[in-house]
């Protein structure tokens, strides 16, 4: 053999070793990982992975998707509009069970009954999915995260026959209950949220919906079925690492106190107005700067950003966007009847904010109620107080 045909067959070796795909073998495993809630807000919800492991080829990894680059050009405004791309990363096993073994954080594992042929197309599709031109998409909370991104590539192999079968206890909850779930409500974490997602989050979940958070993804697939032969998905189930970690809370530091306080506040100065007959301007003008603020914020989440969940937030019937510019007119000493009329149309709001959270169209943060209450109370003595100034 010459070395010019000796150079062509190492070319030919060459290409089939590239284009070949490899096929795991009959010892390989694919497994879900599940890993329980963190002490931060992006971690309180807990994380989903998928393992590959073939100890014939050697390669024990993980694949997870819900990474971001905190170097992305604009990343807080990015992330603020909605239109911030999250990632899909590859890591080896032990790297990645030792950082949640670490941080004291359960990780539980799901093996899956699939066949060779399955597993290998399941590799390779998470292979074409991590390649620069194709790892990154734009996250959606509760439609394009960790957890549903892995339930659509479990599907996709299975050519969308799944079906889930809940266990007999299992309840249908809204959006923003499930969110609950995994938050103390009278956190801060809690109160943000109940504040800027709108009336969308309050409507009733489908079953395969509740699979936005990795602990019903976890508990769905454990009794999930192949349509065509009825056999189970999950054949075995076992916890990696337990957790014992706790998350404390302290009242004092909660939007229920901290709120509670201001909202005392305001009624002992609303008191003390009303029995000396004054009224403390700073105290109106500080409040209608910040419920106008606020609902020009509410604002921009719902029409200046893509996210859907921040759409329709009632929110609005408190922090009135036009109370800013109302400003001007709280700091005169005397209002006419327009400005009364101004005054009315809050407290119907109010009333009409309480009647949305009794009927279910959308429920609110339980650290506000003081506050609503303050502000309420607050607007009723303005009414009583202008009237007075009129007649005088």
């Amino acid at each position: 053999m010459n070395f010019k045909k000796l150079i062509t067959f190492l070319l030919i070796i060459t290409s089939f070793s590239v284009n070949a795909q490899l096929e795991l073998t009959t010892e390989s495993k694919i497994s879900i990982l599940t890993i329980g809630p963190g002490t931060s807000l992006n971690d309180a919800f807990g994380h989903t992975a998928i393992r590959i492991k073939d100890p014939i080829y050697k390669f024990d990894i993980v694949f997870d998707y819900g990474r971001y680059d905190f170097e992305t050009e604009n990343f807080y405004l990015k992330f603020a509009q909605g239109k911030l791309n999250y990632e899909i990363n590859q890591s080896d096993f032990n790297t990645f069970f030792g950082y949640y073994q670490y941080n004291n954080r359960s990780v539980k594992e799901q093996l899956l009954n699939l066949s060779t042929e399955q597993k290998t197309a399941l590799y390779y599709q998470l292979k074409e999915a991590i390649k620069p031109e194709n790892k990154s998409y734009l996250y959606d909370f509760f439609y394009n995260n960790c957890a549903t991104k892995i339930k659509d590539d479990i599907e996709n192999i299975l050519d969308n026959q799944l079906a889930y079968y809940p266990k007999s206890t299992f309840k249908q909850f809204s959006f923003r209950n499930l969110i609950r779930s995994d938050l103390n409500q009278n956190s801060w974490g809690s109160f943000g949220i109940d504040i800027a997602l709108g009336s969308k989050i309050d409507q009733i979940a489908s079953v395969e919906e509740h699979m936005f958070l990795p602990k019903y993804l976890y508990q769905l697939l454990e009794n999930a079925r192949l349509k065509t032969d009825d056999s189970r998905l999950v054949s075995t189930s076992k916890t990696l690492n337990p957790s014992d970690a706790i998350t404390k809370t302290n009242f004092f530091s909660s939007p229920l106190f901290i709120l509670g306080i201001l909202a005392l506040i305001m009624l002992f100065i609303t008191y003390n107005n009303y029995k000396n007959n004054s009224r403390s301007k700073w105290l109106d003008i500080s409040l209608f700067a910040f419920t106008g603020v606020v609902g020009v914020l509410l604002l921009l989440l719902w029409f200046a950003t893509d996210h859907q969940t921040t759409a329709y937030n009632y929110n609005l019937l408190w922090a009135f966007a036009l109370n800013v510019l109302f400003i001007p007119s709280i700091c005169k000493s005397k209002l006419n009847n327009r400005g009364l009329s101004y005054l009315k149309f809050l407290v119907l709001l109010m009333c009409l904010m309480g009647l949305h959270w009794i009927t279910g169209v959308q429920s609110f943060a339980i650290g506000l109620i003081p506050l609503l209450i303050a502000i309420l109370v607050r607007y009723l003595f303005l009414i009583h107080h202008f009237k007075t100034a009129i007649r005088l």
